[in-house]
């Protein structure tokens, strides 16, 4: 924990292996929980790095919507772990991200009880609408 207040960036707890979600034919890598996680308990935390005003992120699923500003999203890049969390619908998510965008920095928190080994999942803000994830939002 003290190492979690020292850094801006703090993804000890988790780590990375091929999705759960994962098929033969569509292999893809997720973030695991290396620790049990309580409801409300912080997972993962770290710092943004925006893109150029002219990059367009509607086609790049490895990029964050990261402002409100409709239509003229900025898109940003995640430190740690952030970019290979998977999405599953809100009944199905076990974390959230929190977005700072005035300080370029996000927090992930488990939103139910989570099992050490469990892959961790959170809704995508832009999975209804993003180019990129049109078709992902039905099969999940």
């Amino acid at each position: 924990m003290a190492a979690e207040s020292k850094s801006k960036v703090y993804c000890a707890d988790v780590y990375v292996k091929e999705s759960s979600y994962a098929t033969e034919s569509n292999k893809f890598d997720g973030v695991f929980a290396s620790k049990a996680f309580k409801s409300g308990e912080l997972i993962e935390k770290g710092i943004m790095r925006r893109f150029a005003k002219d990059f367009d992120g509607m086609n790049n699923p490895y990029v964050f919507t990261w402002s409100d500003d409709k239509p003229n999203y900025t898109w940003a890049m995640g430190s740690g772990c952030s970019t290979f969390y998977n999405t599953a619908k809100p009944e199905n998510a076990n974390t959230r991200m929190v977005r700072h965008f005035d300080e370029d920095r996000f927090e992930i928190f488990a939103i139910k009880d989570i099992a050490e080994d469990e892959e961790l999942v959170h809704t995508y803000k832009s999975l209804q609408w993003r180019t990129v994830f049109l078709n992902l939002s039905e099969e999940i």
